[in-house]
């Protein structure tokens, strides 16, 4: 760099500032604001620009606008959710009778059966309306009517994949319904 008598130049190495005031090959003598004359290779400084040039450079933006573009933003914490809670159904449906009515005396086998599918289908319309992802029907073993009435109500909708539920938790006596939520119904 081109250095003459009267640049202002700063150090590259400390926080040093000054005028220059004598050239002898790369050695330069610098005036510091303390008034010590200190001497540096060419190398080691660097020549300031005026003060005109720096603030026609950042006049045009504020200082606020600069710090909040340098600024990272923050990313919103999500709440961790542990494996096993991650694959646990948020929605159950006990569909025994005694769940459903208060007294099922008086009431035939196609009457319970139907009323268990009746509850199922609303519940099932509920969970895709609200997007629920995950059901599981607790219908109990028996003599497996209810499961495949259930099996066949489940066939018929193209937006669901149903299996048995988890059988440390509910035995054999449970289908969990998966429900697919960007296709149609």
């Amino acid at each position: 760099m081109n250095f003459k008598k009267g640049d202002t130049v700063s150090v590259l190495d400390e926080n040093l500032s000054g005028i220059v005031t004598n050239i002898s090959g790369t050695t330069i003598t610098v005036e510091t604001e303390d008034g010590f004359l200190l001497n540096f290779e060419a190398s080691a400084l660097v020549k300031e620009q005026p003060a005109a040039l720096k603030t026609s450079i950042f006049s045009h933006k504020s200082l606020h606008a600069v710090v909040s573009e340098k600024e990272e933003k923050k990313r919103k914490k999500q709440p961790k959710v542990k494996a096993k809670e991650r694959f646990q159904p948020t929605m159950e449906v006990d569909l025994h009778i005694n769940q459903l009515v208060k007294n099922a005396s008086g009431m035939s086998n196609h009457d319970m059966l139907t009323l268990q599918l009746d509850t199922a289908k609303r519940q099932l319309e509920f969970a895709i309306n609200k997007r629920i992802q995950k059901i599981v029907f607790i219908h109990g073993v028996g003599e497996g009517v209810l499961k495949l009435e259930l099996a066949y109500l489940f066939g018929r909708y193209n937006n669901v994949k149903f299996y048995d539920a988890n059988y440390q938790k509910y035995g054999l006596g449970a289908t969990e319904v998966y429900i697919y939520q960007n296709m149609a119904p």
